[in-house]
């Protein structure tokens, strides 16, 4: 019963631009209606069959978000290497540090492994735009949101605490990074709707096939299901 509908601002249609924490440049927007009435020429597509076209515009819209992570998290890498290579302490650039390096190489180790995933994905979803012959394209959009959220939040605090102070005056790109971890964490789905969607019809109704999921949630699950 859902349906998609282009409104136009029209007489009863007012706006509201919400403070968020980062990720300044969206407009995120509080919509009120008030005896709106849309003529039926804005309808997308088929009435009713809304819900059909967002779940085939998920798989774009959350690729598109977890890339835009993967690039953040290689701009924190970035940042926090130029850094430690200027930046002097006891006579010597903070680089030449084991643990700066340790750090760098962690981050670069997650952004790499998050990369090879997201050409992987990128492959699949070239051979099948909208998901309708591979049943494994949400499953594997869903795991790569999440682990490139999740390395671009573990870069962000890594590249922080190389920065120290600097990163913490408003204004550097360290500090934008920071504020906009949350929101590539959150929409577009959730990590946690992401790793429910990556498993849930697979491996909660048990009709696991190594063809259709990810091979790390298959290992995973093949070696809890022979420990139990």
């Amino acid at each position: 019963g859902i349906s998609l509908l282009i409104i136009p601002r029209i007489e009863g249609v007012s706006t509201f631009r919400l403070n968020t924490q980062g990720h300044w440049i969206s407009e995120t927007t509080q919509i009120y209606f008030k005896d709106v009435k849309v003529p039926v020429k804005y309808l997308i597509g088929k009435e009713n069959d809304g819900f059909k076209y967002i779940m085939f515009n998920f798989n774009q819209e959350r690729f598109g978000i977890a890339s835009q992570a993967a690039a953040a998290a290689r701009m924190c890498l970035i940042e926090a290497v130029q850094y430690a290579r200027e930046r002097v302490v006891f006579k010597q650039p903070l680089i030449n540090s084991q643990v700066i390096r340790h750090k760098c190489a962690e981050m670069a180790r997650k952004i790499l492994s998050t990369y090879a995933l997201m050409e992987k994905v990128a492959s699949q979803m070239n051979a099948d735009p909208l998901g309708e012959k591979d049943a494994s394209i949400p499953l594997n959009v869903a795991l790569f949101k999440v682990q490139s959220t999740k390395t671009f939040e573990f870069c962000a605090r890594e590249a922080s605490q190389i920065l120290g102070g600097k990163s913490y005056v408003l204004g550097s790109k360290i500090d934008r990074l920071y504020r906009d971890v949350r929101a590539y964490a959150i929409y577009g789905g959730s990590e946690e709707i992401m790793l429910d969607v990556a498993t849930h019809n697979d491996i909660k109704n048990e009709k696991l096939n190594p063809k259709n999921i990810n091979l790390v949630i298959f290992l995973q699950y093949s070696v809890e299901y022979f420990l139990d």
